[in-house]
C-alpha cells in the first residue's frame, strides 16, 4: 500500500489528522532505517508517548471511578463550584469535607487495572488489530530479524504514535485523551453496566471471517449534519425525544464483506465506536452472519503451558471477567520456598489453587484448574 494511503488509514483508526505527517512517518521509522538512511526515528516519539499514555489511562480510570463527594465528576469537566470555594480568601475557606474525592477503587486495583491496560502484550495486540504494525519502516537488519513480529517492537509503535499525536496537537490533552481511547480499546478493561463489548465482538468477527481487521473513520459532526448520506449505508437510528445535541461525533465502520457502511454516534469517539459497532453487530445477527461460537468451541485443547492467555482470551471475548489471582508463599521442611496461587472468577464460585516451587508453574496449574472449570460448565 503507498505511504498516503497507509497514513490515512492509520488517521482514520485513531481518529486524528495529523497537521504535520512528517510526525506521523517518523512514529513508524525503527532506528535501525535511521542508522542505514540517515533521519529521525521514533525512540524519542516513543518516550513521551509512554509517559503521556500512562496519565490518559489514568484520567480515564478516575472519569470512570472516581467523583468529588457533592456528586461532581473528577475528571476535571466540572470544578466551577471547587474553583469558587478555594478562589476564596485563606481566612473564609471552610474545609468540611464536602468535596473530598472519592473512588470505588482502591489505589491497588486501579493499579492492577492500569498496568493490564498499557501491559506490552496488549499494546502489540491493538497494533496487530489496528493492522499498523506491518507498515513499520526498518532497515535490513529488522526485516533479517523479523523483529516487526516483536510484541516489545509493536508496543514502541503504539507509544510513538501517542508521542506524534502529542506533538502535532501542541499537547492539547482532549485530543491525547481521545486518540489513547480509541486505540487502547478501554471496553476489555472497564466492564459496561449495560450493553455487551461489541467493539470485541465485532474485531474478532472481522478477524475469524475475513483474517483482517475492521476499518474505522470518526469524525467530528453533530448528529443532524450528519443524516445524509449520498453514497448510501446504515445509520444508528435516534428517537425523536433523545438527547441528540450532545452526540458530537460519528464513526462509520467498514466490514470486508459485501456489506453496507454503518455509522454510530456518541459524545465521545469511544461511545460512538461502541454504538457503530452494535448497530453492525445486530445487523450481521439478523441476517445470519453471526455463527454462535461456545466456549468449548473457542479453545481446542486447554493445556498447562497456554492456560492462563486461555482463560483471558475468553474473558476478552465478553464470557467473564479478567481473571485474577493470588498468591502466598510458605516453605517446606527443608525451607526450600512453596508458591500457592488462586485463581478466581467473579462470575464464578468456584476458587482453584496450585501449588509448586515455582511462583510461575503455581500460577499456570491454577489457571489450567480454572479453565477446565469453566469449559465443563459451558
Amino acid at each position: 500500500m503507498e505511504k498516503e494511503l497507509v497514513f490515512k488509514m492509520v488517521q482514520g483508526q485513531i481518529g486524528y489528522d495529523f497537521k504535520n505527517l512528517d510526525l506521523l512517518n517518523q512514529a513508524f521509522t525503527r532506528r535501525s532505517y535511521t542508522e542505514e538512511n540517515g533521519g529521525e526515528n521514533n525512540e524519542i516519539l516513543e518516550f513521551i508517548g509512554d509517559k503521556a499514555l500512562d496519565f490518559a489511562v489514568i484520567k480515564l480510570l478516575i472519569a470512570k471511578f472516581g467523583r468529588m463527594k457533592n456528586g461532581d465528576p473528577a475528571d476535571g469537566t466540572k470544578q466551577t463550584d471547587l474553583e469558587k470555594q478555594f478562589c476564596q480568601p485563606k481566612d473564609l475557606r471552610v474545609y468540611d469535607g464536602a468535596n473530598e474525592f472519592l473512588c470505588d477503587y482502591s489505589e491497588g486495583e486501579l493499579t492492577k487495572i492500569k498496568s493490564r491496560m498499557v501491559a506490552k502484550k496488549n499494546l502489540a495486540r491493538r497494533m496487530d488489530e489496528m493492522g499498523f504494525a506491518e507498515y513499520l519502516i526498518m532497515g535490513q537488519s529488522d526485516i533479517n530479524n523479523n523483529v516487526m513480529n516483536e510484541v516489545s517492537v509493536k508496543e514502541d509503535l503504539f507509544e510513538a504514535i501517542v508521542g506524534a499525536v502529542v506533538l502535532d496537537s501542541e499537547w492539547d490533552f482532549a485530543v491525547i485523551q481521545s486518540v489513547v481511547e480509541t486505540m487502547l480499546l478501554p471496553e476489555d478493561f472497564i466492564e459496561s453496566d449495560s450493553d455487551d463489548n461489541y467493539v470485541r465482538m465485532i474485531q474478532d468477527w472481522e478477524m475469524q471471517e475475513n483474517h483482517t481487521v475492521p476499518l474505522f473513520r470518526f469524525k467530528e459532526q453533530s448528529y443532524s449534519s450528519t443524516w445524509y448520506y449520498p453514497f448510501g449505508g446504515i445509520s444508528q437510528v435516534l428517537p425523536c425525544n433523545s438527547n441528540t445535541h450532545r452526540l458530537k461525533f460519528h464513526c462509520e465502520l467498514k466490514l470486508l464483506n459485501r456489506l453496507p457502511i454503518f455509522r454510530g454516534f456518541g459524545a465521545s469517539k469511544s461511545e460512538a465506536r461502541m454504538n457503530v459497532c452494535k448497530l453492525a453487530y445486530e445487523y450481521l445477527e439478523k441476517n445470519g452472519y453471526i455463527r454462535h461460537v461456545t466456549m468449548r468451541d473457542e479453545i481446542d485443547e486447554p493445556t498447562k503451558e497456554d492456560a492462563i492467555n486461555q482463560l483471558e482470551i475468553l474473558a476478552r471475548r465478553g464470557y467473564f471477567s479478567i481473571p485474577t489471582y493470588e498468591y502466598a508463599e510458605t516453605h517446606d521442611n527443608d525451607g526450600n520456598p512453596v508458591w500457592k496461587c488462586k485463581c478466581r472468577i467473579k462470575e464464578y464460585d468456584k476458587v482453584y489453587a496450585a501449588e509448586s516451587s515455582s511462583k510461575k508453574e503455581a500460577k499456570k496449574l491454577s489457571a489450567l484448574k480454572m479453565l477446565e472449570y469453566v469449559i465443563q460448565e459451558a
